[in-house]
Order: structure tokens, then C-alpha cells, then sequence
């Protein structure tokens, strides 16, 4: 990574604060132009998650999909396994790619997440059994495997950090639910030191979504009306996250984090998902400039990122001089009748079925696309 010059960028001030920068997409045309190789070099990226979305933009596009897929089709693959095979094939590269920032940052950065398949949200069983399997077609010691933080989810990612298998959790809304995040975390390193497994290999990130918890609390803030409720507006997001960073701070100080961290653990980083904003009246790197804390990471759709760059302010930690005043503005929600934990369940529902929706839609694409390039391929 060069990132040498003296010249101090939104993006340097931000990895200068302690937060890495992950780009939040991935599609084998990034990978093959040296796109992605570019925003490594240039500004300041340093891992890349990807999620059934992601994939169903990226191969439903067909772009740089088409030899693969025919030989696919001439191999008569099922939907499922092709799906697997392109979604891991572009996995790998990118690992490939970001191999030398996992090396220089000793495992902490340069990773690249893959999701579980999403229909098996509910399934702790199954979850296992896929996180093992795309750890092994993945096969790269940077990869991330994405496990959603249902209550399914939960003994699932004990299980699999206790395996010594690098765990990126995701669709975390709630405070509560955060903290059984990181209780999973811990449980799964005392699994994976009692069967013997270096800890320091294991890193895990914890993904709590931003923008998509003001889109439904000031969507009902509106519906109240009054001139309370529009002051609110904007404030609930960034209240949830900085009280989340609160709790890693408490849980990572604790005696039982502190001694695994003597035998080599990891902490659990936060992460700030979904830091696209969702209302135009708001500044477009809102979930950037005001979620600036060390230790964690900020993963950024392509146009944050190119937004933090132009015109970013970072202006140091924004995160944790604001304890008090985010639950007070919880609060205030909280009195206009908005019920937190009734919004934080339904974003965790509808998170769940978007995936869904878009893996279904992703193995419709790559159907019809089987179906058609066999006699297209020769």
C-alpha cells in the first residue's frame, strides 16, 4: 500500500483515527479492471464485505460472468453449486488481492466476508454446516464468513469461532442483541482454547447497522408530526450505535475478555453497516464524519466512500464523548410512543428477508442464464 504522500485526505484522517476502511462491494468486474486493486492503493481501503445483494447486482449483470457460466452450463451444475462457485471464485480473488494488508496488519485487516445463504437465517444447524463449507471452498486465511445475528444465529457463531473459523456478524440492530453478539463471541473462544486452537488467528467483526434504523424510526417520527418529533429526526441511528460502542468498550474491559486477550484473543471490532444514507436531506457521509471511534471499522458502499473523500470532515473521535446525550435522545423517541425494541425487530426481520429475496432472485438470474448459455459458450 503506498498511501506515502504527506497530503492529509478525509480517507487518511479517518484511517488515522483507528477506523478501517471496508468497501462494501465486490463483482468480478472490480476485481479484473484493477479497480479494486486501485482503491487499496489509493484511498485507504483495507477489506471488502459482500452480502446476497451484492452478488445478485453484481452477477445478475452478467459482466464478467459469461465463460464461467457456460462452462457451468456444460457441466450441468445445479443452480445452488453455481451460484457457490462464482460467489467463492470472487471471494478468492479479492482475498487474493487484499493478501498483503492481512499480512502487514497481522490478520486484523484485509479480509473479505461471504454470507451464509440466507435461507438458513433460522436454521442454527445449517448455518454451521455452510459457514464450514465456504471457510473450505474459500480457502483463504483472510476470508470472513458472514453469519446474521438471529437468535438461530447466535449458538451458530460460537459454534464456528470455536472451529478457529473467522466470523463477520451480521444484521445486528438492537443494543441487546449486540451484547449476546459478543457474549457468542466469547463463548467461542473458550471453545476454541479448550480444543487447543491459537487464538490469535481468530478475528471476528460485529456489523450494527446505521442508516436503515433512522429510515423507520423518523418515518414514524413524521407520522407523530409534532415539532418534537421532527427535532428528532437523524438522531436515533447514531444514538443506537454510539451506546453499542459503549457496550464493547464495557464488555472488552471485562475480566473474561481481558483473559482471553492474555491468551492471545482478538477483540471483537464493531463495524458500521449499512453508513449509505437513506434520506437525501441529510449529508451524504453523515454515518462516516459522526461514527469516528478507534477500533472499528467503517464499511462504505462506493459512493460514500468517493463522498468521504471529496468532502468528509473528520474531525477526531465523534463516538464516545456522546454516551449521555444518545440516551437521552433514545429516550425522547421512546416517549413519543415509538417502541425501540418494536423497530429494532422488525429491521432485523426485514434485513432477513431482503437477503432472502435477493438470493431467490440471484438463483432465478443464474437459471435462466444456465439455461441459455450452454449453446451460447462454444
Amino acid at each position: 500500500m503506498s498511501n506515502a504522500d504527506s497530503t492529509v485526505t478525509p480517507l487518511k484522517s479517518l484511517a488515522g483515527e483507528g477506523v478501517s476502511i471496508w468497501l462494501d462491494d465486490l463483482s468480478r468486474k472490480r476485481i479484473e479492471s484493477g479497480n479494486l486493486a486501485g482503491l487499496i492503493e489509493n484511498s485507504h481501503v483495507v477489506g471488502v464485505t459482500t452480502n446476497p445483494s451484492i452478488f445478485q447486482a453484481a452477477i445478475g449483470s452478467g459482466e464478467g460472468y459469461e465463460e464461467q457460466l457456460a462452462d457451468l452450463a456444460t457441466r450441468g451444475v445445479t443452480v445452488d453449486e453455481a451460484v457457490r462457485m462464482m460467489t467463492t471464485a470472487d471471494v478468492r480473488a479479492a482475498a487474493d488481492i487484499l493478501r498483503p494488508v492481512y499480512d502487514a496488519t497481522q490478520g486484523r485487516d484485509g479480509r473479505v466476508s461471504i454470507e451464509v445463504d440466507p435461507r438458513l437465517a433460522h436454521n442454527t444447524e445449517a448455518t454451521i454446516a455452510e459457514a464450514k463449507q465456504l471457510a473450505w471452498l474459500v480457502d483463504r486465511p483472510n476470508v470472513m464468513i458472514k453469519i446474521p445475528a438471529t437468535k438461530a444465529g447466535l449458538p451458530a457463531i460460537t459454534e464456528v469461532i470455536g472451529l478457529g473459523i473467522s466470523v463477520n456478524v451480521t444484521l445486528i440492530f438492537s443494543l441487546d442483541r449486540y451484547k449476546a453478539v459478543m457474549d457468542a463471541y466469547l463463548a467461542g473462544l473458550e471453545k476454541a482454547q479448550a480444543a487447543g486452537i491459537d487464538l490469535a488467528g481468530i478475528h471476528s467483526v460485529a456489523s450494527f447497522f446505521v442508516s436503515r434504523v433512522d429510515a423507520e424510526i423518523d418515518k414514524r417520527l413524521d407520522q407523530v408530526g409534532s415539532d418534537e418529533a421532527k427535532s428528532l429526526k437523524g438522531k436515533a441511528a447514531l444514538a443506537n450505535a454510539r451506546l453499542a460502542y459503549e457496550a464493547y468498550e464495557e464488555v472488552f474491559a471485562s475480566e473474561r475478555a481481558s483473559r482471553l486477550e492474555v491468551a492471545g484473543a482478538n477483540k471483537q471490532r464493531p463495524l458500521w453497516a449499512s453508513t449509505g444514507v437513506k434520506d437525501p436531506a441529510y449529508k451524504d457521509t453523515l454515518y462516516v464524519d459522526e461514527l469516528v471511534a478507534p477500533g472499528t471499522v467503517n464499511t462504505m458502499p462506493e459512493a460514500t466512500l468517493k463522498a468521504t473523500a471529496d468532502h468528509g470532515v473528520i474531525t477526531g473521535d465523534t463516538v464516545t464523548g456522546g454516551y449521555e446525550q444518545a440516551r437521552a435522545d433514545l429516550k425522547a423517541v421512546d416517549a413519543l410512543g415509538i417502541s425501540y425494541d418494536e423497530v429494532v425487530q422488525q429491521l432485523e426481520d426485514e434485513g432477513v428477508a431482503k437477503f432472502d429475496v435477493a438470493w431467490n432472485d440471484l438463483l432465478g438470474t443464474v437459471a435462466n442464464r444456465l439455461a441459455g448459455k450452454g449453446a451460447q459458450a462454444k
